[in-house]
């Protein structure tokens, strides 16, 4: 049985999609205005995740993601600056130069991390018609109205607002927001905004020259390439009680329906232990790990170290564990490539069970991580190194990268584990021994805080 959390019921629950066959799947994409970095890619993993635990149970996936190449304000409550304003100052670029550029370096930030792509990828500036007529049925539905400074989004109407979280009872103009008083509520929200002479990005509509405001974007492309009914909606929890509540009130009011069944968050990639800010100097993108002798595959190999609804904790401390154990996994795999020894169908069927119990509980990847360590360590045999072929559908690592690696005998993975062992029970003598035997025949062992590397001299 496949389970996924619902942040809209705050309970696990069985998914099944409305078609039966084919799940549709929207995931918030990037805002293109800067380089994406690590604690962004975390959340495409998690889409990719998903998309991957869909297939393996058999699923067909339409997927859309948008990309965010128009301008909105830098809070999620419509204030602040234009973030790709700010961005076209900082470069001396045009917007559409800045949101070209970054775009393509997300989708080869993307790729480098061997992300299942969506079947849509829909930039924002592309469905202009599509936000205007959306704006247009909240209006005539009388979920909307009309200020001198744009289109707004009437929450009162909707008295399902705040699902997810966003309580707006007590809230009072100019508690959390800037006060308007041409606001009725000071959480109601802008569809389209009015662009003064000197904004780059706008457009004509019945209303007057202007741009839409972020929120309308999602509701639209979804509809557009998804219909009025979606499985599941991805994206972060930073999102969750505003943007994602704003969506639900968008949709659902056009709709007359719920529109969105499960709602999944993923939760913050802190550094080192604290949250990344760029006036600390500790945000990373793929380029800076790659700077520093780690790969894409190693932080994606990092991702399944944690499940997606806590917190992960990143340090090049922490990397460096990924990179060892994914590396000595690789090894492994490369021993059973070639193995004669025979897996009895008790225990494929033992181990597949158990993996796909582990990715369908809610995507939980390190238990489906501690399964393939306990299967590696069988006997050297073909039939160990088949399941991982299968189950490498869920992990999207690049096994045979490492063919060129030397064969460890089996001997010395044996020995080498001994020694783990009796280092770990603090059985240092004996540890000795074993490292002293491993030495004689040829290899070395590269201990690292969590794990070993075994070496050729």
């Amino acid at each position: 049985m496949l389970k996924f959390f619902n942040s809209l019921t705050r309970r696990k629950e069985e998914f099944v999609p409305y078609d039966k066959n084919t799940v549709r799947m929207y995931s918030c994409g990037p805002t293109v205005y800067s380089y994406p970095h690590i604690g962004n890619m975390r959340a495409y993993l998690f889409m990719d995740n998903i998309r991957r635990v869909l297939k393996y149970n058999g699923y067909k996936i339409n997927g859309v993601m948008n990309i965010t190449d128009v301008g909105h304000l830098t809070s999620d409550a419509d204030e602040g600056e234009d973030k790709m304003l700010v961005a076209s100052q900082r470069e001396n670029k045009s917007p559409w130069e800045i949101a070209k550029y970054y775009t393509n370096v997300f989708m080869e930030d993307v790729k480098k991390l061997n992300v299942d792509i969506p079947e849509h990828i829909c930039p924002a500036t592309t469905i202009i018609d599509e936000i205007i007529s959306f704006v247009q049925g909240l209006l005539d539905k009388g979920y909307a109205y009309k200020t001198s400074k744009g289109i707004y989004f009437d929450i009162s109407k909707f008295n399902a607002y705040g699902q997810l979280g966003n309580d707006v009872s007590c809230k009072k103009a100019g508690a959390r927001i800037e006060v308007d008083d041409e606001k009725k509520h000071p959480a109601d929200f802008a569809l389209w905004i009015n662009a003064p002479e000197n904004h780059i990005m706008k457009w004509e509509s019945p209303w007057g020259i202007g741009y839409p405001g972020w929120h309308i974007e999602c509701s639209a492309i979804g509809k557009k390439f998804l219909g009025d009914y979606i499985d599941i909606h991805t994206g972060g929890v930073d999102h969750k009680t505003i943007h994602h509540e704003n969506e639900i009130a968008q949709s659902d009011c056009l709709e007359g329906h719920k529109v969105v069944h499960f709602w999944m968050h993923l939760e913050f990639l802190q550094i080192d232990g604290g949250k990344m800010s760029k006036s600390l100097n500790n945000i990373f993108t793929l380029s800076d790990l790659e700077k520093n002798g780690f790969s894409a595959e190693d932080f994606r190999y990092f991702y399944f170290m944690a499940h997606y609804s806590k917190q992960q904790n990143f340090t090049y401390d922490s990397l460096m564990s990924a990179k060892n154990s994914l590396k000595k996994l690789k090894g492994m795999i490369n021993i059973h490539k070639n193995g004669e020894n025979v897996l009895s169908k008790e225990k494929i069927d033992r181990y597949n069970e158990e993996f796909l119990n582990a990715v369908n509980d809610d995507l939980n990847m390190p238990v489906a991580i501690a399964v393939v360590q306990k299967l590696l360590k069988e006997d050297k045999s073909k039939d160990v190194y088949n399941l991982m072929i299968k189950f490498n559908e869920i992990l999207g690592l690049n096994f045979d990268e490492e063919e060129k690696l030397i064969e460890i005998p089996q001997e010395i993975v044996v020995l080498a584990e001994k020694r783990w062992q009796a280092k770990l029970n603090k059985n240092w003598q004996e540890a000795d021994s074993i490292r002293n035997k491993i030495i004689e025949r040829g290899y070395n062992l590269k201990d690292s805080k969590d794990g070993y590397e075994i070496e050729k001299l």
